[in-house]
Protein backbone atom coordinates (compact mmCIF):
# COMPACT_ATOMS: atom_id res chain seq x y z
CA UNK A 1 0.00 0.00 0.00
CA UNK A 2 2.79 2.43 0.88
CA UNK A 3 4.45 1.96 -2.49
CA UNK A 4 1.18 2.67 -4.28
CA UNK A 5 0.64 5.83 -2.29
CA UNK A 6 4.20 6.91 -3.03
CA UNK A 7 3.71 6.20 -6.71
CA UNK A 8 0.77 8.58 -7.06
CA UNK A 9 2.67 11.84 -6.41
CA UNK A 10 5.58 10.49 -8.48
CA UNK A 11 3.36 9.92 -11.52
CA UNK A 12 1.51 13.20 -10.94
CA UNK A 13 4.69 15.29 -10.82
CA UNK A 14 6.39 13.52 -13.71
CA UNK A 15 3.18 13.70 -15.72
CA UNK A 16 2.81 17.42 -15.06
CA UNK A 17 6.49 18.13 -15.77
CA UNK A 18 6.54 16.18 -19.04
CA UNK A 19 3.22 17.73 -20.08
CA UNK A 20 4.52 21.26 -19.48
CA UNK A 21 7.70 20.53 -21.43
CA UNK A 22 5.77 18.84 -24.22
CA UNK A 23 3.55 21.92 -24.49
CA UNK A 24 6.61 24.12 -25.17
CA UNK A 25 5.85 23.75 -28.88
CA UNK A 26 2.90 26.13 -28.31
CA UNK A 27 4.97 29.29 -27.62
CA UNK A 28 7.79 28.17 -29.92
CA UNK A 29 5.47 28.11 -32.91
CA UNK A 30 4.78 31.76 -32.19
CA UNK A 31 8.54 32.42 -31.95
CA UNK A 32 9.12 31.02 -35.45
CA UNK A 33 6.45 33.19 -37.05
CA UNK A 34 7.48 36.21 -34.98
CA UNK A 35 11.07 35.91 -36.19
CA UNK A 36 10.00 35.40 -39.80
CA UNK A 37 7.20 37.97 -40.06
CA UNK A 38 7.91 40.35 -37.17
CA UNK A 39 11.69 40.66 -37.35
CA UNK A 40 12.02 39.61 -41.02
CA UNK A 41 14.95 37.24 -40.48
CA UNK A 42 16.42 35.10 -43.28
CA UNK A 43 16.09 31.26 -43.27
CA UNK A 44 19.73 30.85 -42.18
CA UNK A 45 19.28 33.39 -39.36
CA UNK A 46 16.13 31.63 -38.18
CA UNK A 47 17.90 28.27 -38.04
CA UNK A 48 20.94 29.74 -36.29
CA UNK A 49 18.70 31.32 -33.65
CA UNK A 50 16.71 28.10 -33.25
CA UNK A 51 19.82 26.06 -32.59
CA UNK A 52 21.74 28.67 -30.59
CA UNK A 53 18.83 28.92 -28.18
CA UNK A 54 19.56 25.29 -27.27
CA UNK A 55 23.04 26.10 -25.94
CA UNK A 56 21.90 25.89 -22.26
CA UNK A 57 21.02 22.25 -22.93
CA UNK A 58 24.74 21.53 -23.36
CA UNK A 59 25.27 22.34 -19.69
CA UNK A 60 23.02 19.50 -18.55
CA UNK A 61 25.87 17.43 -17.05
CA UNK A 62 26.66 20.29 -14.68
CA UNK A 63 23.00 20.57 -13.66
CA UNK A 64 22.90 16.80 -13.23
CA UNK A 65 25.97 16.74 -11.00
CA UNK A 66 24.59 19.56 -8.87
CA UNK A 67 21.21 17.82 -8.67
CA UNK A 68 22.87 14.56 -7.61
CA UNK A 69 25.17 16.17 -5.05
CA UNK A 70 23.60 19.37 -3.69
CA UNK A 71 20.48 19.09 -1.56
CA UNK A 72 18.15 22.05 -1.04
CA UNK A 73 16.19 21.79 2.21
CA UNK A 74 16.96 18.08 2.28
CA UNK A 75 15.78 17.51 -1.29
CA UNK A 76 17.77 17.11 -4.50
CA UNK A 77 15.22 16.68 -7.32
CA UNK A 78 12.01 18.67 -6.81
CA UNK A 79 13.72 22.00 -5.95
CA UNK A 80 15.46 21.93 -9.32
CA UNK A 81 12.20 21.24 -11.13
CA UNK A 82 10.72 24.26 -9.34
CA UNK A 83 13.73 26.44 -10.21
CA UNK A 84 13.47 25.38 -13.84
CA UNK A 85 9.76 26.24 -14.00
CA UNK A 86 10.40 29.64 -12.39
CA UNK A 87 13.18 30.57 -14.83
CA UNK A 88 10.99 29.63 -17.78
CA UNK A 89 8.05 31.61 -16.44
CA UNK A 90 10.23 34.68 -15.95
CA UNK A 91 11.65 34.43 -19.49
CA UNK A 92 8.31 34.15 -21.30
CA UNK A 93 6.51 36.72 -19.13
CA UNK A 94 9.34 39.24 -19.49
CA UNK A 95 8.92 39.08 -23.27
CA UNK A 96 5.24 39.85 -22.70
CA UNK A 97 5.97 42.81 -20.41
CA UNK A 98 8.68 44.44 -22.54
CA UNK A 99 7.54 47.19 -24.93
CA UNK A 100 7.68 46.36 -28.63
CA UNK A 101 10.54 48.82 -29.20
CA UNK A 102 12.82 46.71 -26.96
CA UNK A 103 12.05 43.38 -28.64
CA UNK A 104 15.13 42.93 -30.81
CA UNK A 105 16.98 39.81 -31.92
CA UNK A 106 19.57 40.09 -29.08
CA UNK A 107 16.84 40.70 -26.46
CA UNK A 108 14.67 37.86 -27.68
CA UNK A 109 17.70 35.57 -27.89
CA UNK A 110 18.59 36.32 -24.26
CA UNK A 111 15.15 35.40 -22.96
CA UNK A 112 14.97 32.29 -25.15
CA UNK A 113 18.33 31.22 -23.70
CA UNK A 114 17.04 31.87 -20.17
CA UNK A 115 13.89 29.88 -20.87
CA UNK A 116 15.86 26.95 -22.25
CA UNK A 117 18.17 27.12 -19.23
CA UNK A 118 15.15 26.64 -16.99
CA UNK A 119 13.78 23.90 -19.25
CA UNK A 120 17.09 22.02 -19.20
CA UNK A 121 17.36 22.19 -15.39
CA UNK A 122 13.82 20.87 -15.02
CA UNK A 123 14.39 18.13 -17.59
CA UNK A 124 17.57 16.98 -15.82
CA UNK A 125 15.72 16.56 -12.54
CA UNK A 126 12.82 14.77 -14.25
CA UNK A 127 15.18 12.44 -16.13
CA UNK A 128 17.05 11.66 -12.91
CA UNK A 129 13.82 10.73 -11.14
CA UNK A 130 12.86 8.46 -14.04
CA UNK A 131 16.32 6.85 -14.07
CA UNK A 132 16.25 6.27 -10.30
CA UNK A 133 12.84 4.64 -10.51
CA UNK A 134 13.97 2.56 -13.50
CA UNK A 135 16.93 1.12 -11.62
CA UNK A 136 14.40 0.13 -8.96
CA UNK A 137 12.65 -2.08 -11.50
CA UNK A 138 10.15 -0.20 -13.69
CA UNK A 139 11.48 -1.89 -16.88
CA UNK A 140 10.96 1.15 -19.09
CA UNK A 141 7.30 1.71 -18.14
CA UNK A 142 8.02 5.05 -16.49
CA UNK A 143 9.92 6.27 -19.56
CA UNK A 144 6.92 5.34 -21.70
CA UNK A 145 4.57 7.14 -19.31
CA UNK A 146 6.66 10.31 -19.50
CA UNK A 147 6.84 10.10 -23.28
CA UNK A 148 3.08 9.55 -23.56
CA UNK A 149 2.40 12.56 -21.36
CA UNK A 150 4.78 14.76 -23.37
CA UNK A 151 3.36 13.50 -26.65
CA UNK A 152 -0.22 14.27 -25.62
CA UNK A 153 0.89 17.76 -24.60
CA UNK A 154 2.66 18.12 -27.94
CA UNK A 155 -0.51 17.16 -29.79
CA UNK A 156 -2.54 19.81 -27.98
CA UNK A 157 0.27 22.38 -28.12
CA UNK A 158 0.73 22.08 -31.85
CA UNK A 159 -3.00 21.86 -32.56
CA UNK A 160 -3.84 24.95 -30.55
CA UNK A 161 -0.61 26.66 -31.64
CA UNK A 162 -1.47 26.37 -35.32
CA UNK A 163 -4.85 27.98 -34.62
CA UNK A 164 -3.58 30.54 -32.12
CA UNK A 165 -0.90 31.90 -34.47
CA UNK A 166 -3.68 33.40 -36.59
CA UNK A 167 -6.07 34.26 -33.75
CA UNK A 168 -3.69 35.58 -31.05
CA UNK A 169 -0.58 37.70 -30.87
CA UNK A 170 2.74 36.01 -30.04
CA UNK A 171 2.80 37.78 -26.67
CA UNK A 172 -0.60 36.32 -25.79
CA UNK A 173 0.72 32.83 -26.52
CA UNK A 174 3.81 33.50 -24.40
CA UNK A 175 1.58 34.71 -21.55
CA UNK A 176 -0.58 31.57 -21.62
CA UNK A 177 2.46 29.31 -21.38
CA UNK A 178 3.95 31.47 -18.62
CA UNK A 179 0.81 30.89 -16.53
CA UNK A 180 1.17 27.11 -16.96
CA UNK A 181 4.74 27.35 -15.71
CA UNK A 182 3.69 29.31 -12.63
CA UNK A 183 1.14 26.59 -11.86
CA UNK A 184 3.87 23.94 -12.20
CA UNK A 185 6.11 25.90 -9.84
CA UNK A 186 3.52 26.07 -7.05
CA UNK A 187 2.46 22.44 -7.47
CA UNK A 188 6.08 21.27 -7.30
CA UNK A 189 6.99 23.22 -4.15
CA UNK A 190 3.88 21.89 -2.41
CA UNK A 191 5.00 18.22 -2.59
CA UNK A 192 7.68 16.83 -0.22
CA UNK A 193 10.27 14.77 -2.08
CA UNK A 194 10.09 12.01 0.50
CA UNK A 195 6.59 11.23 -0.80
CA UNK A 196 8.14 10.04 -4.09
CA UNK A 197 9.85 7.05 -2.40
CA UNK A 198 13.04 7.49 -4.42
CA UNK A 199 16.06 5.31 -3.57
CA UNK A 200 18.20 6.77 -0.81
CA UNK A 201 21.77 7.72 -1.76
CA UNK A 202 24.90 6.90 0.17
CA UNK A 203 26.15 9.83 2.29
CA UNK A 204 29.59 9.37 0.75
CA UNK A 205 28.25 10.54 -2.61
CA UNK A 206 26.97 13.95 -1.62
CA UNK A 207 29.91 16.04 -2.77
CA UNK A 208 30.16 17.62 -6.21
CA UNK A 209 33.79 16.51 -6.54
CA UNK A 210 33.00 12.88 -5.79
CA UNK A 211 29.97 13.02 -8.07
CA UNK A 212 32.09 14.33 -10.94
CA UNK A 213 34.66 11.62 -10.32
CA UNK A 214 31.95 8.99 -10.36
CA UNK A 215 30.51 10.34 -13.61
CA UNK A 216 33.97 10.26 -15.24
CA UNK A 217 34.43 6.67 -14.08
CA UNK A 218 31.05 5.70 -15.52
CA UNK A 219 31.86 7.38 -18.84
CA UNK A 220 35.07 5.35 -19.05
CA UNK A 221 33.10 2.11 -19.24
CA UNK A 222 33.37 0.98 -22.88
CA UNK A 223 29.71 -0.05 -23.23
CA UNK A 224 28.56 3.39 -22.05
CA UNK A 225 31.27 5.49 -23.71
CA UNK A 226 30.93 3.98 -27.19
CA UNK A 227 27.13 3.96 -27.02
CA UNK A 228 26.98 7.68 -26.26
CA UNK A 229 29.57 8.48 -28.94
CA UNK A 230 27.53 6.61 -31.55
CA UNK A 231 24.26 8.15 -30.40
CA UNK A 232 25.69 11.67 -30.53
CA UNK A 233 27.35 11.16 -33.91
CA UNK A 234 24.13 9.74 -35.35
CA UNK A 235 22.66 13.24 -34.93
CA UNK A 236 25.72 15.43 -35.45
CA UNK A 237 26.57 14.13 -38.93
CA UNK A 238 23.11 14.98 -40.30
CA UNK A 239 22.81 18.58 -41.60
CA UNK A 240 19.25 19.46 -40.63
CA UNK A 241 17.31 21.94 -42.77
CA UNK A 242 14.39 22.85 -40.50
CA UNK A 243 14.67 26.61 -41.01
CA UNK A 244 14.93 26.21 -44.77
CA UNK A 245 11.95 23.83 -44.88
CA UNK A 246 9.91 26.24 -42.75
CA UNK A 247 10.50 29.01 -45.30
CA UNK A 248 9.86 26.62 -48.21
CA UNK A 249 6.51 25.60 -46.78
CA UNK A 250 5.37 29.11 -45.80
CA UNK A 251 7.04 31.31 -48.45
CA UNK A 252 7.10 29.07 -51.54
CA UNK A 253 4.13 26.76 -50.99
CA UNK A 254 2.14 29.45 -49.13
CA UNK A 255 0.83 26.88 -46.66
CA UNK A 256 -1.36 28.18 -43.85
CA UNK A 257 -0.08 28.06 -40.28
CA UNK A 258 -2.89 25.64 -39.42
CA UNK A 259 -1.39 23.13 -41.88
CA UNK A 260 1.98 23.37 -40.13
CA UNK A 261 0.19 22.98 -36.81
CA UNK A 262 -1.58 19.84 -38.05
CA UNK A 263 1.74 18.52 -39.32
CA UNK A 264 3.24 18.85 -35.87
CA UNK A 265 0.09 17.35 -34.34
CA UNK A 266 0.50 14.32 -36.60
CA UNK A 267 4.14 14.04 -35.53
CA UNK A 268 3.27 14.23 -31.84
CA UNK A 269 0.51 11.67 -32.34
CA UNK A 270 3.12 9.41 -33.94
CA UNK A 271 5.33 9.96 -30.88
CA UNK A 272 2.43 9.00 -28.64
CA UNK A 273 1.76 5.82 -30.61
CA UNK A 274 5.47 5.03 -30.58
CA UNK A 275 5.57 5.38 -26.80
CA UNK A 276 2.69 2.93 -26.45
CA UNK A 277 4.02 0.55 -29.10
CA UNK A 278 7.50 0.51 -27.57
CA UNK A 279 6.19 -0.31 -24.11
CA UNK A 280 3.97 -3.12 -25.42
CA UNK A 281 5.91 -4.70 -28.26
CA UNK A 282 9.36 -3.23 -28.86
CA UNK A 283 11.01 -2.94 -25.46
CA UNK A 284 12.22 -6.54 -25.76
CA UNK A 285 13.77 -5.89 -29.21
CA UNK A 286 17.57 -5.46 -28.97
CA UNK A 287 18.39 -1.74 -28.78
CA UNK A 288 20.99 -1.93 -31.56
CA UNK A 289 18.54 -3.49 -34.00
CA UNK A 290 15.73 -1.09 -33.14
CA UNK A 291 17.81 2.10 -33.21
CA UNK A 292 19.52 1.12 -36.49
CA UNK A 293 16.12 0.48 -38.08
CA UNK A 294 14.95 3.94 -37.04
CA UNK A 295 18.12 5.51 -38.48
CA UNK A 296 17.55 3.84 -41.83
CA UNK A 297 13.88 4.85 -41.88
CA UNK A 298 14.90 8.48 -41.38
CA UNK A 299 16.97 8.34 -44.58
CA UNK A 300 14.02 6.91 -46.52
CA UNK A 301 11.77 9.76 -45.38
CA UNK A 302 14.42 12.30 -46.39
CA UNK A 303 14.57 10.86 -49.92
CA UNK A 304 10.78 11.17 -49.94
CA UNK A 305 11.12 14.88 -49.11
CA UNK A 306 13.41 15.37 -52.10
CA UNK A 307 10.82 13.70 -54.34
CA UNK A 308 8.15 15.93 -52.84
CA UNK A 309 10.03 19.10 -53.72
CA UNK A 310 10.54 17.80 -57.27
CA UNK A 311 6.74 17.44 -57.59
CA UNK A 312 6.61 13.62 -57.58
CA UNK A 313 3.70 13.35 -55.14
CA UNK A 314 1.89 16.29 -56.69
CA UNK A 315 1.85 14.38 -59.98
CA UNK A 316 0.27 11.44 -58.14
CA UNK A 317 -2.57 13.66 -56.97
CA UNK A 318 -1.35 14.11 -53.38
CA UNK A 319 -1.72 17.73 -52.30
CA UNK A 320 1.15 19.66 -50.76
CA UNK A 321 -0.86 20.12 -47.56
CA UNK A 322 -1.54 16.40 -47.20
CA UNK A 323 2.12 15.51 -47.72
CA UNK A 324 3.36 18.13 -45.25
CA UNK A 325 0.87 17.03 -42.59
CA UNK A 326 1.71 13.32 -42.83
CA UNK A 327 5.25 12.85 -44.14
CA UNK A 328 6.89 16.07 -42.95
CA UNK A 329 5.21 15.71 -39.56
CA UNK A 330 6.51 12.16 -39.27
CA UNK A 331 10.06 13.02 -40.34
CA UNK A 332 10.27 15.86 -37.82
CA UNK A 333 9.80 13.48 -34.89
CA UNK A 334 11.30 10.30 -36.33
CA UNK A 335 14.78 11.26 -35.17
CA UNK A 336 13.43 11.38 -31.61
CA UNK A 337 12.19 7.79 -31.76
CA UNK A 338 15.75 6.67 -30.97
CA UNK A 339 15.77 8.54 -27.65
CA UNK A 340 13.28 6.26 -25.88
CA UNK A 341 15.01 2.89 -26.44
CA UNK A 342 18.43 4.47 -25.97
CA UNK A 343 17.47 6.14 -22.68
CA UNK A 344 16.13 2.81 -21.42
CA UNK A 345 19.40 1.17 -22.45
CA UNK A 346 21.41 3.81 -20.59
CA UNK A 347 19.24 3.49 -17.50
CA UNK A 348 19.91 -0.25 -17.42
CA UNK A 349 23.67 0.30 -17.64
CA UNK A 350 23.75 3.25 -15.22
CA UNK A 351 25.20 2.50 -11.76
CA UNK A 352 23.02 3.57 -8.80
CA UNK A 353 23.69 7.10 -7.53
CA UNK A 354 24.83 8.53 -10.88
CA UNK A 355 21.46 8.58 -12.66
CA UNK A 356 21.08 12.34 -12.83
CA UNK A 357 24.64 12.95 -14.01
CA UNK A 358 24.67 10.26 -16.69
CA UNK A 359 21.23 11.00 -18.12
CA UNK A 360 22.05 14.71 -18.10
CA UNK A 361 25.32 14.02 -19.94
CA UNK A 362 23.40 12.00 -22.51
CA UNK A 363 20.87 14.78 -23.10
CA UNK A 364 23.70 17.31 -23.21
CA UNK A 365 25.48 15.29 -25.86
CA UNK A 366 22.21 15.11 -27.80
CA UNK A 367 21.71 18.88 -27.54
CA UNK A 368 25.28 19.60 -28.63
CA UNK A 369 24.92 17.20 -31.55
CA UNK A 370 21.71 18.83 -32.75
CA UNK A 371 23.33 22.27 -32.54
CA UNK A 372 26.20 21.04 -34.71
CA UNK A 373 23.63 19.47 -37.01
CA UNK A 374 21.79 22.77 -37.29
CA UNK A 375 24.92 24.72 -38.12
CA UNK A 376 25.87 22.11 -40.73
CA UNK A 377 22.40 22.55 -42.20
CA UNK A 378 22.99 26.30 -42.57
CA UNK A 379 26.30 25.57 -44.31
CA UNK A 380 24.67 22.99 -46.60
CA UNK A 381 21.83 25.35 -47.55
CA UNK A 382 24.38 28.06 -48.33
CA UNK A 383 26.46 25.61 -50.40
CA UNK A 384 23.35 24.63 -52.38
CA UNK A 385 22.48 28.29 -52.95
CA UNK A 386 19.18 28.04 -51.08
CA UNK A 387 17.63 31.32 -49.91
CA UNK A 388 14.22 32.68 -48.92
CA UNK A 389 13.34 33.06 -52.61
CA UNK A 390 15.37 30.33 -54.31
CA UNK A 391 14.90 26.64 -53.45
CA UNK A 392 16.23 25.01 -56.62
CA UNK A 393 19.18 23.46 -54.78
CA UNK A 394 17.07 22.09 -51.92
CA UNK A 395 16.37 18.58 -53.38
CA UNK A 396 20.11 17.88 -53.83
CA UNK A 397 20.76 19.19 -50.32
CA UNK A 398 18.17 16.78 -48.91
CA UNK A 399 19.73 13.84 -50.77
CA UNK A 400 23.10 14.74 -49.23
CA UNK A 401 21.32 14.87 -45.86
CA UNK A 402 19.91 11.37 -46.42
CA UNK A 403 23.34 10.00 -47.32
CA UNK A 404 24.82 11.47 -44.13
CA UNK A 405 22.02 9.80 -42.14
CA UNK A 406 23.13 6.35 -43.30
CA UNK A 407 26.79 6.86 -42.37
CA UNK A 408 26.42 6.03 -38.61
CA UNK A 409 25.05 2.58 -39.51
CA UNK A 410 28.60 1.64 -40.49
CA UNK A 411 29.60 1.49 -36.80
CA UNK A 412 26.29 0.59 -35.11
CA UNK A 413 28.17 -2.29 -33.44
CA UNK A 414 29.20 0.28 -30.82
CA UNK A 415 25.72 -0.13 -29.32
CA UNK A 416 26.00 -3.15 -26.98
CA UNK A 417 23.78 -6.21 -27.16
CA UNK A 418 21.50 -6.99 -24.23
CA UNK A 419 23.54 -10.13 -23.53
CA UNK A 420 26.69 -8.02 -23.21
CA UNK A 421 24.96 -5.79 -20.67
CA UNK A 422 23.83 -8.77 -18.59
CA UNK A 423 27.36 -10.21 -18.61
CA UNK A 424 28.78 -6.86 -17.51
CA UNK A 425 26.23 -6.60 -14.67
CA UNK A 426 27.15 -10.07 -13.43
CA UNK A 427 30.87 -9.26 -13.60
CA UNK A 428 30.29 -6.19 -11.42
Amino acid sequence: MASRVGKRPLLALLGLGSWIQGFRCFPWMAVNFFLKDGLNVAPSTLQILQNSANLPMVGKPLYGVVSDAVYISGQHRLPYIAIGALLQAVSWLMIVLLPASLITIPTLSFFLLLGNLGASIGEVANDAIVAEATTSGSSGQLQSFVWISASIAGVFGNLFGGIAVDALSPKAMFFIYGIFLIIQFFVTVSVPEKDLNLPLKSPSKTGIGSQLSELLMVLQKPEIKYSIVWFSASYAVIPILTGTMFFYQTQHLKLDSSVLGLSKVFGQAAMLLWSIAYNRWFKMVPARKLISAIQGTMAIFMVSDALFIKGFYRNLGISDSAYVVVFSGMLEVLCLFKVLPFSVLMARMCPPGCEGSLMAFLMSALAFSTIISGYLGVALASLMGVSANDFTGLPLGILIQATCTLVPLCWSSWIPHETDIKKQKKAE
